[in-house]
């Protein structure tokens, strides 16, 4: 009984009961094909009569598995990774799997390191979270194990990237500004370079058009992701078109900054120009004078979504292309209320 501490039954013990070895068992258990369905019912028949049931490690031993995961990340202070980080870690928990985490800090021979080192250690597969929902080279070629690209899309069409949908969620915003009657929309947001900035400015454009609106401004306002910059082209913009009834900014710090320059300005927040930001960075968003209708990007769902699909990966259902997520409008008093129809 000496096998037996505390009265755990261990895989060695079914094998022992079913007179296979414990290689034979696992394969039993984890129902391969090589093994002979006279001694997988043998194997399986232990089991039970013994009340075999794995733990953790054992169950690694049977399924092949470590049910570890490796995240490499390029930027872990950074605001955006650290919600897709919880919602990873959240959904491994209900897997009951565990994350070995490594931060590259951008640097690719330190990337490398990593992927040496977390291969070393046998992960089942990998989450690569990127820091800008942009294109970035995919590391599929030198990672045998599966991978899914989240916040980030691989440059290899091959691979599953699961990314925020900036051009649904500039659409809610537009949406939502020209469902309270404003005419004069604008647009504020960061460098140009940036696919996010581009695709949410593409889609408000979009938006308009279908609406029978011009883009107040005429053009929208790139440059920085700053408090600075949202009062600085704020200024800009009342200045070139002083109609505007309401701004759309390309995140929370510029649409802060807006909120700012309008006051300065004498222009009611939400009576003279509605403000919509993106990205519901909470501490900001809710702290802004006056609070700050948003785009939240469900970012914690998208690193839950990552880990659903490296499972199905893990279990032999690959997918590959693009996945967007969908954001949500966050709806607080920098916009006001919905107008109410005649007679309510």
């Amino acid at each position: 009984m000496g096998r037996r501490r505390s009265g755990m039954v261990t895989l060695t013990d079914v094998a022992a009961r079913a007179g296979v070895s414990v290689a034979t068992a696992s394969k039993a258990l984890n129902n391969r094909a090589e093994v002979a369905e006279e001694t997988r019912a043998r194997v399986r028949r232990a089991a039970t009569e013994l009340s075999f049931r794995p733990n953790a490690l054992a169950q690694g031993l049977i399924s092949g598995r470590t049910r570890t995961i490796g995240l490499l990340t390029d930027e872990l202070g950074g605001r955006f990774s650290m919600p897709v980080l919880l919602g990873v870690e959240n959904a491994l928990g209900n897997e009951e799997m565990s994350v070995v985490l490594c931060d590259a800090r951008g640097d690719a021979i330190r990337r490398q390191h990593y992927i040496r080192t977390l291969l070393a250690r046998q992960v089942d597969g990998f989450v690569i979270l990127g820091e800008s929902n942009d294109v970035r080279p995919s590391l599929t070629r030198d990672i045998p194990v599966p991978v899914v690209y989240v916040y980030g899309e691989s440059s290899d069409p091959a691979d599953l990237s699961i990314l925020a949908d900036d051009t649904g969620g500039a659409r809610l915003a537009a949406g939502h500004l020209i469902a309270l009657r404003r005419r004069h929309i604008a647009h504020i947001t960061g460098p140009e370079s940036y696919r996010a900035a581009r695709d949410r400015a593409a889609a408000l454009r979009a938006a308009l058009e279908e609406a029978g609106l011009d883009l107040a401004g005429g053009e929208p306002f790139f440059g920085e992701w700053s408090r600075r910059w949202g009062r600085h082209a704020t200024r800009m913009l009342i200045t070139a078109a002083p109609e505007v009834d309401a701004i759309f900014c390309g995140n929370d710090q510029i649409a802060d900054g807006a909120c700012e320059a309008l006051a300065a300005l004498g222009r009611r927040i939400p009576d003279d120009v509605a403000v919509v930001g993106y990205d519901n960075w909470e501490a900001l968003a809710a702290d802004c004078r006056p609070p700050l209708t948003t785009i939240d990007l469900n970012l914690e769902q998208l690193g839950a979504a990552a880990v659903e699909h490296l499972s199905a990966a893990l279990d032999g259902h690959r997918t590959s292309g693009v996945m967007r997520q969908p954001g949500r409008l966050v709806v607080r008093e920098s916009t006001g209320p919905l107008p109410r129809h005649p007679g309510n």
